[in-house]
This record gives C-alpha cells, structure tokens and sequence, in this order.
C-alpha cells in the first residue's frame, strides 16, 4: 500500500477518534471471564477490529446547553467475529450528539476460547458493565438514569437484544445492584435468534462453538426470552438481506407485542445486510429521532 495513502488513513483514524472526548477502559480492575493469552488486538486501517480482550467505551457527549439527558450503548456489529467500529460506532455516535444524546461506543470482547474461560459470556458481560458503568456515572456524563438504552448493528444487534431480555440475571460483578435493564433498545439488521433457518449461523458459531447444545440455542434466541419487563424497542430491516433474514426483526416484534411491550418495526424493500446504498443514513436515522421523540425520550 503506498505510504501516502497509509498517512491518510492513519489521520482519518485519528480524527474520528478525536470526536469522542474520551475513551476509557470499560474495568477498573481485572477483566472477568478472562484467561492469560498471546492474543493482540487487531486494528485495519477501516477501523474493523478483531481479537479484542481489553474492552473500552468510547465516550461521545453533546454540547451541554443541547444535552437531552438521554444516553444510548452503541454495539458495533460484525458477526462476533469482528467489530466495524467507524460506519456503525463512531459515525452513528457523533450523528447521536447533533440530536442533544450521549453515545458511548462499546468495543466489546469477541468470543474466543483462547482469551475467555466462558466465550458465550463475554460479549454480554461488556454489554451489562457498560450499562451498569454509564448509570453509576450519569451525573457526571450529564444523563439520565432512567433514559440510557443500547444499541446494535448485526450480531451487535443480537448483544443489544440480549441485553434487553437477559438483564435479570447479572453476569459481572455487582454487589452495589445497579439495574443492568437497559431503558430502551435500538435493533438495525439484528440477528435475534439463533435457531436453525432463521438466525446467522457465523455469529452462532463464533458466540456458542460448532456444536452448540439445545438449551443454548434456545437461551440465546431472544425472541424466546421476551417478557411484559422487556424494554421498548425500534427495529429496522431490509427485506432483501440474503446476511440476516428479515424473520429476525418480524419474530423479535411479534414476540414483544405478543407481551405487550411497545416496538416500531419499519421494513425496507432494498438496503441488504449494511444499507451500505440504501435506505439512505439520513432516512433509517431520522426514523430513530421520531421514535425516540414521540417515546418522550429526547425531553430533557
């Protein structure tokens, strides 16, 4: 690759980094479920992300007069195998901040044998400390308690969907019981389930091994596991994604308004697995903004 061209995919990385104020270690101490290895963090110059083992939040505030007081965990997607950390984290974060909403962008752990005692574990133990880390710290970031969602893209959909029906249970350390319920959850292109025909068999793969047991399987199909405590969601899909079958999006609404809880689903026609051409950023966002809106979450 020439050199100038390697320069200016180094400053680009820089800069969008540069938009966040902050990025911090997700653990003041040591991580859990962690085991000694050689594993290093992989960084491309597109800003895809493998082997992580020291997760961090990236912290993205608004201006303080435009400050709503609602906060969202962005979960990066990429099949928990990697993680696109510019086009679904940064991006999406800074567009967050224009509308007055903190956006902490979450590099959560990737499944591995060779870095984790328990991989089915690891990617949700980030999610929930990074919840549990944003309430404990709302005061100081300028947010709401009680109005911190999650977000996901893909199988950063699926962690986000995990995090709104496994929150019952605590998976990290949390003896000062600081509720891990995310308030809302934001779904793009989610993998929800992860039973045969339905879900993605790569992020089932990378998340529960080759050969998963059943009760896995089933415990990791979110639409299983929705109850009327489930918070609201939005959810967006295409209907020709040939990636994530749309039937992920139409069974996690079914299931959520089968107990009750409130969800928009809005469905496309094109955009496959991305939106990479269409539906335009302007138009899936701006449909976020109107939920959010109406959902009284963006009144400060």
């Amino acid at each position: 690759m020439p050199k100038n061209l390697l320069l200016s995919l180094a400053l680009s990385f820089t800069s969008v980094l540069c938009l966040a104020q902050q990025e911090i270690p997700l653990y003041s101490g040591p991580v859990p479920n962690a085991k000694p290895s050689d594993v290093k963090e992989v960084k491309r110059p597109d800003l895809v992300v493998s082997n992580v083992v020291q997760p961090t939040l990236s912290i993205f505030l608004p201006p303080k007069d435009k400050a709503t007081g609602a906060a969202v965990i962005i979960c990066p997607g990429g099949g928990y195998g990697v993680l696109v950390m510019k086009r679904e984290g940064y991006d999406v974060a800074e567009a967050f901040t224009k509308m007055g909403v903190a956006a902490f962008v979450l590099k959560y752990r990737l499944p591995n044998e060779k870095t984790m005692v328990d991989p089915s574990i690891g990617p949700l133990q980030d999610a929930q400390q990074a919840l549990k880390t944003v309430r404990q710290r709302a005061k100081e970031w300028g947010v709401d308690p009680d109005r911190i969602g999650i977000m996901g893209f893909s199988a950063g959909g699926h962690l986000a969907a995990t995090a709104g029906t496994h929150f019952k249970k605590s998976v990290v350390d949390n003896s000062e019981a600081v509720s891990v319920r995310p308030d809302f959850m934001i779904l793009i292109y989610p993998v929800i389930s992860f039973r045969d025909g339905i879900g993605h068999s790569g992020s089932r793969k990378n998340l529960l091994g080759a050969s998963p047991k059943p009760e896995q399987v089933t415990l990791f199909s979110n639409e299983l596991q929705v109850e009327r405590s489930t918070p609201p969601a939005f959810l967006t899909h295409a209907s020709d994604d040939s990636g994530v079958p749309v039937k992920n999006s139409l069974i996690f609404y079914e299931a959520l308004q089968q107990h009750g809880v409130p969800a928009d689903l809005h469905l496309y026609t094109k955009g496959e697995h991305g939106f990479l051409k269409t539906p335009a950023f302007e138009e899936w966002f701006g449909r976020i903004r109107h939920w959010m809106d109406q959902s009284g979450l963006l009144t400060p």
